[in-house]
């Protein structure tokens, strides 16, 4: 099979896992907001985060990346920090100024993903600062669920919700720097080679 044909390919192992992964984010929701089993949320939550190493894992083992993964992967972790921060903005567990930062963060990538596009150029290539940052705050949330509870475990994991969600924030916001530092060099630069294509084999 060709490197081309490869990229194509839609009935993967590591993309039926996204595709898991994508339907456990309005279940989150829902048990977040719905019913408030936070327990079962974080359950899921869990589940979303293993599925999200295993799909990288396999990807690489069974030589299974694909565009689709690419582009699905990023995203699926990305509508789960959003249907969190929705949820605990909600709740009052974060403040609504974070949730407002963070969502906004995401919105102004989206449209400069979108001019790059009609440029001919490929989408940000996936950084380590950004896969950190996203780290954080899927463990962070969590933990300030469990804050939220009275004894020794609430009290136990509060300090640490709060520490993984300030520097998941400040990750978060600063990788947002840095792809819109590679925008702005990409507008410069005026030819599609300026920005790369991002190999799908990393960004997992």
């Amino acid at each position: 099979m060709s490197e081309a044909a490869r990229e194509q390919r839609i009935l993967t192992v590591p993309n039926l896992l996204s595709l898991l992964r994508l339907a456990g984010v309005p279940l989150f929701l829902w048990l977040l907001l719905g019913p408030r089993a936070d327990g079962w949320a974080i359950l899921v939550l869990a589940v979303g985060g293993i599925t999200d190493w295993a799909d990288g894992k396999l990807a690489r083992l069974l030589d299974q990346y694909s565009r689709l993964g690419a582009l699905l992967d990023p995203a699926v972790d990305r509508l789960y920090i959003l249907a969190a921060l929705v949820a605990l903005g909600v709740r009052e567990v974060v403040p609504w100024w974070v949730v407002i930062v963070l969502v906004a963060r995401d919105l102004v990538l989206g449209v400069c993903v979108t001019v790059l596009r009609r440029f001919g150029y490929g989408p940000f290539p996936v950084t380590y600062l950004g896969k950190a940052a996203t780290f954080l705050l899927l463990y962070a949330f969590p933990l300030l669920l469990l804050g939220t509870s009275t004894g020794f475990w609430g009290d136990l994991a509060r300090p640490f919700g709060y520490a993984f969600a300030a520097w998941g924030v400040a990750l978060y916001l600063w990788s947002g720097l840095l792809y819109l530092a590679q925008f702005v060099l990409a507008m410069r630069a005026g030819r599609a080679a300026a920005l790369p294509e991002e190999d799908p084999r990393t960004s997992r």
